[in-house]
């Protein structure tokens, strides 16, 4: 690749090996710097080798596409007096982020794309404040809990519901493979697309298997792997696989899919109990009351507010 010459995020997803769709995220997130020429978008190859180089490990986990480990990831975002750490990658945390930005102004919160399970060993890691999860156990039938308990030992938190959400299969308009159930996903000429582990998509995919007692082997595509929900709807749009498990909220996005809701989930926010009493955290307890935010939410459609800002548990 030459550092001189501009390419297509055709070109891009190819040098990277992602796709196409990924490249527009990073470009849409400022990780990757494009230009316009007209309507059609370029990045110069020097760009390129700057967003690989930061993915090495300065700065690479605002993205959810880099591959360092964790710890190696969160080396330089750890939290401090001048800003705040927030896990998670649904749209309702960056509605969240730009009202506790409006009261503080002063300070950088810093949005971090990862999944449930990183999160929850950011904050066990004093690496994040604020982290999202939605990881269901089938022991208990419960959310996050338990999950709290073993990630988090020692380290008393408190669990806040944001929203519930509807996860669910996106299927081609019209159904054609008739995909309803779990079991579905291992016929023969049915092609996954998988979420990356960690995800609490992937853990709820992997308890409904064992209880099924469905082998992964069985499902043509397991192994394939994006980092998001829109991702994962991209794909099945495009054709490029035919069923993918996401929340609803992104498969109202696409005129071209169906989704078939399987799972109500409860997709909380946790936080350490020493941190209650700080200011941030008492904003954030106050935005999730109040109407503007709850009517905010409730107005992009697709979520339960019900019991937003509820404390579930104290563990």
């Amino acid at each position: 690749m030459s550092t001189d010459v501009s390419y297509t995020p055709e070109e891009v997803a190819k040098i990277l090996r992602i796709s196409k769709f990924t490249v527009y995220e990073l470009i849409k997130r400022g990780d990757l710097t494009a230009y316009h020429i007209g309507r059609k978008v370029r990045v110069e190859g020097a760009d390129i080798e700057s967003y690989k180089q930061k993915s090495k490990g300065i700065n690479s986990l605002a993205s959810p596409l880099d591959p360092p480990a964790l710890s190696e990831r969160l080396n330089h975002c750890s939290p401090s007096d001048e800003g705040l750490v927030i896990c998670g990658q649904d749209i309702v945390l960056d509605i969240l982020t730009r009202y506790l930005e409006k009261q503080f102004p002063q300070v950088h919160f810093l949005r971090r794309y990862i999944g449930s399970i990183d999160g929850l060993m950011a904050l066990y890691r004093g690496l994040a404040n604020v982290v999202t999860a939605h990881l269901w156990d089938s022991d208990t039938n419960e959310y996050n809990l338990p999950y709290v308990r073993r990630l988090l030992p020692g380290h008393p938190t408190c669990i806040i519901n944001l929203v519930y959400r509807m996860e669910g299969f996106y299927v081609a308009k019209g159904n054609p493979k008739n995909i309803t159930t779990w079991s579905d996903i291992t016929k023969p000429d049915v092609r996954f697309i998988n979420r990356e582990r960690g995800s609490g998509a992937r853990v709820l995919l992997d308890e409904q298997l064992r209880i099924s007692e469905i082998s992964h082997k069985d499902i043509l595509g397991y192994g394939d792997e994006e980092m998001t929900h829109l991702a994962i709807a991209s794909k099945v749009a495009r054709g490029e696989a035919d069923v993918g498990l996401g929340i609803e909220k992104v498969a109202m996005q696409f005129i071209n899919l169906d989704f078939i809701p399987l799972h109500k989930e409860r997709y909380d926010l946790v936080i350490r109990q020493e941190d209650l009493e700080r200011p941030h955290f008492q904003a954030l307890m106050s935005i999730l009351k109040s109407p503007s935010f709850r009517n905010e939410v409730m107005g992009i459609g697709g979520y339960d507010i019900s019991r937003m800002g509820e404390i579930i548990a104290e563990v």
